[in-house]
């Protein structure tokens, strides 16, 4: 069994039983700690990002007008330093729509934010840098070519197998007030960072869904939330296969028919040829978060999993486990105060006990990371009018 608690200002008793040990195994697993958060006061739009070894957490800062992107990177010893990407009174920030840093693997640096483009509060563009130590940043550049003034943002970066850099966005530029669709696109930089490509990889999906990127052994994979004429917005898939996106594919058909966006993206993680993808659905006003895995790295998924025990709101992260199970978070309403939950779930669907990480303020897109030995998490805790993100750890189990 293992049982935790966080102190401080969320006190709660925990306990997530480990389902791959023998039923009368006895197991004393390490505690959920809480961690000194690097973010200052009035931080939030935090994000996770994972490479090899190094975890980076990210999220921004404001005084008045001025906001600022920073990150810290995960250590043996603590959270580093925190160092700034970007300081501007355009810096655009949303809880939904977070910027991220991640590393590459060449230990390179690269980070995505959005900055407003007129007066209209959605529309704006995506930017990209990069950076060699952390404190010094390359001139930022556009992924998209277009110079609509429309929406540009959900971004997710990614390496590319030959070394460059890839984004993932929902891009406005066809639609027009309330008319036309949004699109995915995605974009390729190469080693010096000189944009390669603006394609379209679906010309009708979700407004304003979260994106998420993942790398197979047979290359990157996103998740996004999809839009059919006929107002259902399941989750797919997409492959970069030999240069080209593959058609997009449902993960599972829930059918799930809304007429405006949920604001609810999916989350991708993978090891290998092994994927996991954990989504938010609402068919009939049921509200239900899911997990399904794929072992032939994503183009086949099997049935779903159930994430939440009661209702959720969704808002999914999950990370993928070296011998194939998830640890898969989300947010449980269930007529109560909203709590962000994490579990662990195995591939033939046997789940652990929930496991509460934060009550309330802990609901508006937490973040998770699983690296070497530990996971992480993260979330934006509220206090009258300020908010500040917070950070976690627990010992993988």
């Amino acid at each position: 069994m293992w049982q935790a608690r966080i102190f401080g200002p969320i006190a709660l008793t925990l306990s997530l039983c480990l389902m791959t040990r023998a039923p009368h195994a006895a197991d004393r697993a390490p505690a959920i700690e809480p961690l000194p958060s690097p973010a200052g006061a009035n931080s939030s739009a935090p994000q996770m990002t994972v490479e090899g070894d190094r975890a980076i957490l990210s999220w921004i800062e404001r005084s008045g007008k001025q906001a600022v992107l920073k990150f810290a990177e995960r250590t043996a010893g603590g959270w580093s330093e925190a160092r700034v990407v970007v300081s501007s009174e355009r810096l655009m920030v949303n809880s939904a729509d977070v910027p991220s840093v991640r590393a590459l693997p060449d230990g390179t640096l690269a980070a995505h934010w959005m900055e407003e483009n007129g007066p209209d509060p959605e529309a704006y563009d995506l930017r990209v840098a990069w950076s060699t130590d952390g404190r010094s940043w390359s001139a930022p550049v556009a992924p998209n070519r277009d110079k609509t003034i429309s929406q540009h943002g959900f971004g997710s970066l990614f390496p590319m197998p030959d070394g460059g850099t890839g984004l993932v966005w929902l891009d406005g530029r066809a639609t027009h007030g309330d008319e036309g669709d949004m699109q995915l696109r995605a974009a390729v930089f190469d080693k010096a960072h000189k944009p390669l490509s603006d394609t379209v990889i679906d010309s009708r999906v979700c407004e304003c869904c979260p994106t998420s990127v993942a790398l197979t052994a047979d290359g990157p994979i996103a998740a996004f939330r999809n839009r059919s004429p006929g107002e259902i917005r399941d989750i797919y898939v997409t492959r970069l296969s030999a240069g080209r996106w593959t058609m997009p594919v449902p993960v599972h058909r829930d059918n799930f028919k809304i007429e405006g966006c949920p604001v609810n993206g999916p989350s991708i993680a993978a090891r290998g040829r092994d994927v996991v993808v954990a989504w938010f659905t609402a068919p009939k006003d049921v509200n239900r978060s899911y997990l399904a895995f794929s072992h032939d790295g994503g183009r086949t998924f099997g049935a779903p999993v159930r994430a939440d025990d009661v209702e959720s709101l969704g808002r999914v992260v999950v990370a993928l486990k070296k011998d194939g199970s998830a640890i898969v978070g989300w947010v449980e309403s269930a007529g109560q105060m909203p709590q962000f939950s994490i579990r662990r779930v195995e591939p033939n669907g046997t789940r652990s006990p929930a496991v509460v990480v934060a009550n309330q303020s802990g609901t508006r897109y937490p973040r998770m990371a699983l690296v070497r030995d530990e996971v992480v998490l993260a979330w934006t805790e509220s206090e009258q009018e300020s908010s500040r993100v917070k950070t976690a750890r627990t010992a993988v189990p």
